[in-house]
């Protein structure tokens, strides 16, 4: 059961105490090495759900993939990804993304609504990577506008790892206006709710600065700072629904700055203005601002799922690379952790493939790097 705070909410300063977070609770390292991603190309798919959607997949602390389904259900790999154990049953409800993996504790948080949102929320917790779990007590502050946040379906959080704010728990979240109904959508915007406790009482972040915008992915870069990408499903005359909107953090996810359209990256099929959830997810290497996205690039239909590299934190997009041409719809990202049996491997969850349902397809950055130019940056010399 999540309550909600007022402006006098209990707040924790767990964060501010906390230097750039180098090894986690079980002293193995969040960051490593460039080379375990490189090597010979590989790409293998796997179908892991038969019917339903909504994506979310996120690496536990001990190095098992964890792949979410609407349900809310998941299915665990402790191999990396070769193998998938049965499907295992988080709570009764409604997808709401945005699962988060504590570094600190090494528990995992999901988060379940009742119905389609607005709807009651509740927070599971599992402490034994993602084999059992148990709803937990939250408190919830609303944003400066007094709307407590929806959770569907963003992109998984994350545990933030440099300076003063290390430790905290941050996942993209959204307000609908009342509703989904397509009159509410210029009401709609994204942002996002931050934990300093572990997950036990969250700020809202203010708004995204745009409205129209829904389904937000967001990473840590190396400096710090938080990049934000949404989907955005309606804008004003002369802005442009149909790619994605970006916006930076320099104050752990409280405030969002520089809003831009991103040009290169499609936000779902091109022939209306209604966006796609896409992944993104930052490679666990250190020193560098490697990030990975997914969405369609489609003139029309939700199919031919491709994935996007940057090199430096969002700035450019100079590759992408061809998923699946057929049905592709929303999809999530992570990456294997460093001395586990799936580092190296990149995790994409999505809605479709060749069986369709949920697909699992698991490469590494060479194979992304194998793909097509697209004009934007400076191609990688091998």
């Amino acid at each position: 059961m999540v309550a909600v705070l007022g402006l006098n909410g209990i707040e924790s300063n767990r964060a501010q105490a906390a230097a750039v977070a180098t090894s986690t609770a079980n002293r193995r390292p969040v960051e490593g090495e460039l080379g375990p991603f490189l090597g010979d190309p590989r790409f293998e798919m796997q179908a892991l759900f038969a019917t339903n959607r909504f994506p979310n997949v996120v690496v536990a602390m001990d190095g098992s993939v964890l792949a979410f389904w609407n349900g809310v259900k998941l299915r665990r790999s402790e191999d990396g990804g070769r193998t998938w154990g049965e499907e295992i049953q988080v709570g009764p409800g409604f997808m709401g993304g945005g699962v988060i993996v504590d570094e600190h504790s090494g528990d995992v948080l999901a988060f379940v609504e009742a119905a389609h949102p607005p709807a009651e929320v509740s927070i599971y917790r599992s402490s034994d990577h993602g084999r059992t779990w148990r709803k937990q007590e939250t408190s919830i502050r609303p944003d400066v506008r007094g709307n407590v946040p929806s959770m569907h379906m963003n992109e998984h959080g994350i545990t933030l790892r440099q300076g003063r704010h290390a430790g905290r728990l941050i996942r993209p979240t959204r307000s609908y206006a009342g509703g989904n109904d397509k009159a509410r959508w210029p009401g709609h915007y994204t942002n996002a709710m931050f934990s300093d406790d572990g997950g036990r009482t969250w700020r809202t972040s203010d708004p995204f600065p745009a409205f129209g915008t829904g389904e937000a992915t967001l990473a840590e870069l190396a400096d710090g700072r938080i990049y934000y990408n949404s989907r955005r499903h309606w804008a004003p005359a002369g802005e442009d629904p149909r790619r994605r909107w970006t916006a930076w953090s320099g104050d752990g996810g409280q405030t969002w700055t520089n809003l831009a359209i991103c040009r290169v990256l499609p936000d779902g099929d091109q022939d209306r203005d209604y966006g796609l959830m896409g992944g993104l997810a930052r490679l666990p290497v250190r020193g560098r601002d490697i990030l990975i996205y997914s969405n369609i690039e489609s003139p029309s239909g939700r199919h031919h799922g491709h994935v996007w590299a940057s090199l430096d934190g969002g700035k450019t997009w100079p590759v992408k690379r061809l998923v699946h041409d057929g049905a592709f719809a929303y999809s999530s990202l992570d990456a294997g952790r460093p001395g586990t049996a799936g580092e190296g491997w990149i995790y994409l969850l999505f809605e479709g493939g060749p069986r369709g349902g949920g697909t699992l397809a698991r490469f590494n950055l060479s194979w992304v790097l194998e793909g097509e130019k697209t004009g934007d940056g400076v191609f990688p010399s091998r």
